[in-house]
C-alpha cells in the first residue's frame, strides 16, 4: 500500500492552476478520516499538505472537537492563520458540549471583537450556554443579538430563547417570546413552550398549548407532556396520555418508555409496569440504557429487588444509573452491606449514588456510619465532589443526633468548597443549628440568606417553635406574609406548634381557621394534633373533645394520647376510661400506651384501675421500650438507658457517679 506522502503527490498537480482543486480533495480525505475516527491519519495528511485554506483548518478543528480532543482543537485554533465564523463555531460547540461555559463566552466575545458576526448557529449555542449558566442578564444580551441578526420569531431562535428564559427562571419572558410569534409557530417552538410550562409546573397551560395550538403533535410533543406530568406528580394522567399517544398513531420510543416507567415507579403499579416491560422485550428494546435503567429503578421502587437484579444482570452491566437505582433499592430495605458493596464496585462514583448510600444509613439510624463514610469519600475519592443533597443528608443526621460538632465541621467544609447556602442546603443547615440548641447560629444563617423562600421560612419558624419562642415565630410569620411568601401546610404546623408551646389559644385558633378560609389549605392530622394539644395544655378539654369529634377523619393514637395526658393532669379519669378503649384498639401491643393509661389512674390514687391496666399489658405481652439518653464526648455520641451496664467501662462509670454523688451531698450538707 503506498504511503500517505505518495498519495498526496498523486493527488496534488504540479501546476499552480490545479492546486486549489487538490486542496479540496485533501480536505475531503481529512474529513473522511475523522468520520472513521482516524485522527492520526487526518493529522498526517494535514501536516504534509503543501498548501491549506481556511476550510482545511476548520475541518481539522471540527474533527478534533467531534473526537473529544478539545485540547488539540484549541492548539489548532490558536495556530490558524485566519478565522471565520465557522472556525469559532467549531470550538464554541466543543466548549458548550463539555460544559466549559467560560471558554465559550470568551470565544464569543473575541469573535465579535474581531469582526466575525455570529450567525444563527452561534447564537443558538450561546443561548444554550446562557441557560446552562442560569444567567438571564447574558441571555437578554443574546436576545438583542438574535433580533438584530435575524428575527426572534425564527423557529430555532424562538425555541432557544424560550428554553433559555425558562431555565433561567424567567417564565414570563418565555411566554412573551412565544406570544410574539403570533400564528407563526412551528412544532419546535411549540414543544419548547410546552416544556417550559412543565418545568414551571403550569400543567394546565401546557395542556392548552398541546391541544389548542394548530400545529400537529409529534413524538417530542407527546413525550414532553408525559414527562412533565410525571415530574409534576400527575403520574396517572401520564399513563392516560401514554395510551392516547398510541391511539393517535404516534409510536412510542425509548424516551416515552423511560417516562412511563417513571410514572409506574411513582404509583408503584407493579402490574402495569410489567406489561410495559413485556412490550419492551417484544420490541427488542431492553438493551437501551434509558429503558434498562428505568426498569431497574421501577422494580426497586416497587420493592421487587429480585426482578431488579435480574434486569440489571442481563442488560445493565456498567450502567451507572441502573447501579445507582440498585443501591437505592438495597439501602431502602436496610441492606447496607450490599448497598456498600455495589457502591464500591462503581468505576465512577457519583453524588447520586453517595446520596443513596448515606440516605440508607440515615434511615437505618446508623448515624456514625454517615459521618464515617463521608469523611472516607471526601478524603480518598478525589474525583467525587459531594453535591448539596449529600450534605443535606449529613446535616439531617447531625440534627437527629444533636451532633453540633459534626454539624459545624460540615458547615466549614461547605464554606471552603464554595457551596451556596440557599434553598435545601440553607434550610437543612438552619434546622441543624436549631435542633442542636444553637438558635443564635440558626438565626444568623437565616438573616444571611439573600433569597428566603417558603422552605427557609418554614425551617426558621420550626426552630423558633422548637425553642418555645412563640413571639418571634408569630413575628416571622407576619414578615413572611408581608414579603408575599405564600404559606403551606408545613408553615401552619410550625406556627401552631409555636402557639401550643406558648399556650396562645386565641392566636392558634386564628391561624387554624385562616388555613382554609384565607389560603385554601385543608387541615391535616398534624394540624388537628397541634390544636388538641393546645386546648389540652390550656385545660380546655371540652374544646379539645369537640374538635376531635368533628375531625373529618379518625383521630390517631397521638391525638388520643395527648388527650389522655390532659385527663391525667386534670384528674378526669372518667373521660380517661372512654379514651382507653379507642387507644388500645389502635396500639394494643404498645407498652407505652398501657403505662400512660396506668399513670393517669395512679395520679388519682385508683390502684385497682392501675392493676387492671397492668394486667391487660401482661396479657397481651405488650412491652415498653426503655427510654434512653445520650451524651456527646470527643465527637462521639454515647447512648444509655436507666441502670444500663452494657458499656465496656460500666464499672468505672458507676464508680465515678457514686463519687460525684457523694461530693454533691457533702456540698449540700455544708450549705
Amino acid at each position: 500500500m503506498p504511503g500517505l506522502s505518495s498519495v498526496i503527490r498523486w493527488t496534488l498537480p504540479t501546476s499552480s492552476s490545479g492546486l486549489g482543486a487538490a486542496v479540496v480533495r485533501c480536505n475531503r480525505l481529512i474529513e473522511a478520516y475523522f468520520k472513521k475516527g482516524l485522527l492520526q491519519k487526518a493529522r498526517q495528511m494535514f501536516d504534509e499538505m503543501p498548501e491549506r485554506n481556511v476550510f482545511t483548518w476548520n475541518t481539522m478543528i471540527s474533527g478534533y472537537v467531534k473526537n473529544n480532543d478539545l485540547g488539540g482543537a484549541r492548539l489548532l485554533f490558536d495556530a490558524a492563520p485566519e478565522r471565520d465564523p465557522v472556525t469559532y463555531n467549531s470550538l464554541i460547540s466543543g466548549y458548550a458540549r463539555e460544559g466549559c461555559n467560560g471558554g465559550a463566552v470568551e470565544l464569543f466575545a473575541e469573535m465579535r471583537q474581531r469582526g466575525n458576526q455570529p450567525d444563527q448557529f452561534t447564537l443558538t449555542m450561546m443561548l444554550n450556554v446562557a441557560a446552562d449558566m442560569l444567567d438571564p442578564y447574558f441571555g437578554r444580551q443574546l436576545h438583542a443579538c438574535v433580533v438584530k441578526a435575524w428575527n426572534d420569531s425564527d423557529s430555532f431562535g424562538m425555541s432557544s430563547l424560550i428554553d433559555m428564559y425558562s431555565k433561567c427562571g424567567c417564565f414570563s419572558n418565555a411566554v412573551e417570546v412565544f406570544q410574539g410569534a403570533g400564528g407563526n409557530v412551528d412544532p419546535v417552538s411549540k414543544n419548547a413552550m410546552v416544556a417550559s410550562c412543565c418545568r414551571e409546573g403550569r400543567m394546565d397551560m401546557a395542556f392548552d398549548l398541546f391541544h389548542g395550538v394548530t400545529v400537529s403533535n409529534d413524538v417530542v410533543s407527546w413525550n414532553t407532556l408525559i414527562s412533565g406530568c410525571v415530574q409534576n406528580g400527575r403520574a396517572e394522567l401520564a399513563l392516560e396520555l401514554f395510551v392516547g399517544m398510541w391511539e393517535d398513531g404516534v409510536r412510542w420510543n425509548e424516551h416515552t418508555i423511560a417516562s412511563i416507567l417513571g410514572a409506574c415507579s411513582c404509583l408503584k403499579w407493579l402490574n402495569y409496569g410489567k406489561q410495559v416491560h413485556a412490550w419492551v422485550l417484544k420490541n427488542d428494546m431492553s438493551s437501551n440504557s434509558f429503558i434498562s435503567s428505568g426498569l431497574v429503578n421501577f422494580y426497586c421502587k416497587c420493592d421487587e429487588l429480585q426482578y431488579a437484579e435480574a434486569v440489571h444482570a442481563e442488560t445493565c452491566q456498567g450502567n451507572v444509573f441502573a447501579m445507582t437505582s440498585m443501591i437505592v433499592g438495597h439501602a431502602g430495605r436496610g441492606n447496607m452491606e450490599e448497598a456498600r458493596r455495589l457502591f464500591d464496585s462503581l468505576d465512577e462514583k457519583n453524588s447520586v449514588a453517595l446520596t443513596a448510600l448515606l440516605s440508607g444509613y440515615l434511615q437505618s439510624q446508623q448515624y456514625e456510619a454517615v459521618f464515617k463514610h463521608l469523611r472516607e469519600f471526601i478524603g480518598k475519592v478525589e474525583t467525587l465532589i459531594p453535591d448539596e443533597l449529600v450534605f443535606v443528608n449529613v446535616l439531617i443526621a447531625c440534627s437527629l443526633q444533636a451532633d453540633l460538632d459534626h454539624g459545624r465541621q460540615v458547615h466549614a467544609y461547605m464554606i471552603r468548597m464554595g457551596f451556596k447556602m440557599e434553598e435545601k442546603l440553607g434550610s437543612a443547615l438552619l434546622d441543624m443549628y436549631a435542633k442542636c440548641g444553637e438558635l443564635k447560629s440558626a438565626t444568623r444563617i437565616f438573616e444571611n440568606l439573600s433569597c428566603r423562600d417558603r422552605v427557609i421560612y418554614n425551617a426558621m419558624l420550626a426552630g423558633f417553635a422548637h425553642h418555645g419562642r412563640e413571639k418571634e415565630a408569630l413575628g416571622l410569620f407576619e414578615e413572611m406574609m408581608s414579603k408575599g411568601v405564600r404559606p403551606d401546610s408545613v408553615t401552619f404546623i410550625a406556627i401552631l406548634s409555636a402557639c401550643r408551646h406558648g399556650g396562645l389559644v386565641e392566636a392558634g385558633e386564628k391561624c387554624f381557621n385562616a388555613m382554609k378560609e384565607d389560603y385554601g389549605i385543608s387541615s391535616e392530622i398534624d394540624h388537628y394534633s397541634c390544636m388538641v394539644d393546645l386546648y389540652c395544655r390550656a385545660n380546655q378539654l371540652d374544646k379539645a373533645m369537640s374538635l376531635i369529634k368533628n375531625m373529618p377523619f379518625e383521630p390517631d393514637a397521638i391525638i388520643w394520647g395527648t388527650f389522655l395526658n390532659a385527663c391525667r393532669t386534670s384528674g378526669n379519669t372518667d373521660v380517661a376510661k372512654e379514651v382507653e378503649e379507642k387507644l388500645l384498639r389502635m396500639e394494643a401491643h404498645s407498652g407505652a400506651r398501657y403505662v400512660q393509661l396506668a399513670n393517669a389512674f395512679a395520679a388519682e390514687g385508683k390502684w385497682r384501675e392501675v392493676e387492671r391496666i397492668r394486667g391487660k399489658m401482661r396479657g397481651r405481652e405488650a412491652k415498653k421500650h426503655a427510654g434512653c439518653s445520650w451524651v456527646h464526648v470527643d465527637s462521639r455520641v454515647n447512648t444509655f438507658t436507666s441502670g444500663d451496664s452494657s458499656h465496656s467501662e460500666a464499672d468505672a462509670i458507676y464508680a465515678m457517679l457514686a463519687t460525684m454523688s457523694a461530693e454533691m451531698e457533702d456540698e449540700i450538707t455544708l450549705v
